[in-house]
């Protein structure tokens, strides 16, 4: 497998001077996709994760559609039952995913009786990852755009509105006819529209990144690690200097081909009242990625992530290359 991301490993409890060194300029232009290491949760606590969520989707269907997210008004609290979005004319995915937001008053609703049973050890993982990782993540990245050190922390608060969320997501195995039938593809080419994604550990081979020459790279898993790929607010802030990565899931090779493929995610989402502007960054002033006032996108965060997830609902896309745009902001839904 082609290499398409770094490795970074950071110290526990590292200061702002010990974070600088960790920054650098991407070397290349196929780092959309990055691991880090040494971030403090064990693989035992990561297992508990990966069962609950093994358990929540042995659950049967019914019991599972009383807790369905309210897709079509753009909200991803809760349950996305299997085959939700169709990828090929007349042809659905084969995913299912169970979101968990933030666990704040606004976003409480009701849950299967696996997660009320893990409910505290779901919210422990939920905002170690918030205040452990993501947090730090911000840290470097505003660094690197020579920014105060919170200042990306501030935009992403962990006790106000913004769709974070903790994300159990499982694709179903498919026969051999039946990938034929779909083209060998479990999800489309896109990118996430939010800030970052965290992966953790995915044994199972099907992720792949679009290199900016078009090719299809499959992004290596590495054990002790988490995945992260930089998504389309990031994008949207850097006015193009930090690149949201185009990936997709495709089927697994034939000795993989029979496994379901389990995974948990972490999906950081800005503070809804955030603009998608560039950002101030002495950096991107320097290099000419700051656009002239005027010229700016007028759109917030919340009301971005709500046409994008509603988008998936009032018109399923069928072209490749298709986009969306609001207030100036503009990006391709699904990439071939």
């Amino acid at each position: 497998m082609a290499e398409v991301a770094r490795q970074v490993s950071v110290p526990d409890g590292a200061s702002s001077s010990t974070l600088r060194t960790y920054i650098h300029v991407p070397e290349t232009k196929h780092e959309r996709f990055f691991y880090i290491t040494n971030f403090g949760l064990s693989p035992g606590e990561i297992d508990r994760q990966f069962a609950i969520g093994q358990e929540l989707f042995e659950l049967p269907e019914s019991e599972k559609l009383k807790h369905r997210a309210d897709l079509e008004a753009g909200n991803y609290n809760g349950y996305r039952p299997l085959g939700a979005i169709e990828i090929l004319p007349g042809l659905r995915d084969n995913i299912e995913l169970y979101n968990v937001f933030k666990f704040i008053p606004q976003y409480a609703r009701s849950h299967p009786e696996v997660i009320l049973r893990h409910y505290q050890e779901i919210e422990r993982f939920h905002r170690f990852i918030y205040d452990n990782i993501v947090t730090k993540l911000f840290q470097l990245i505003s660094i690197l755009l020579e920014l105060p050190e919170d200042y990306l922390v501030r935009g992403h608060p962990y006790d106000g509105p913004s769709d974070c969320h903790l994300r159990y997501m499982i694709y179903r195995a498919r026969s051999a006819e039946e990938n034929a039938r779909h083209q060998n593809i479990w999800s489309r080419g896109h990118t996430d529209f939010g800030s970052l994604t965290l992966l953790f550990r995915q044994p199972v081979a099907a992720l792949q990144v679009k290199t900016p020459e078009g090719a299809w790279k499959y992004v290596k898993p590495y054990p002790n690690s988490i995945t992260v790929n930089i998504a389309d607010a990031l994008q949207f802030w850097t006015n193009g200097y930090l690149k949201s990565s185009v990936h997709r899931v495709i089927a697994p090779p034939p000795d993989q081909a029979h496994i379901d493929r389990l995974g948990v995610l972490y999906f950081v989402r800005p503070g809804d009242g955030l603009d998608l502007k560039t950002v101030d960054s002495p950096l991107l002033r320097r290099l000419g990625f700051k656009e002239d006032e005027g010229d700016e996108a007028q759109v917030s965060a919340g009301e971005w992530v709500r046409a994008r997830v509603k988008r998936n609902w009032d018109k399923p896309p069928k072209a490749n290359d298709e986009n969306i745009e609001l207030g100036g902001v503009k990006t391709t839904i699904f990439h071939e």
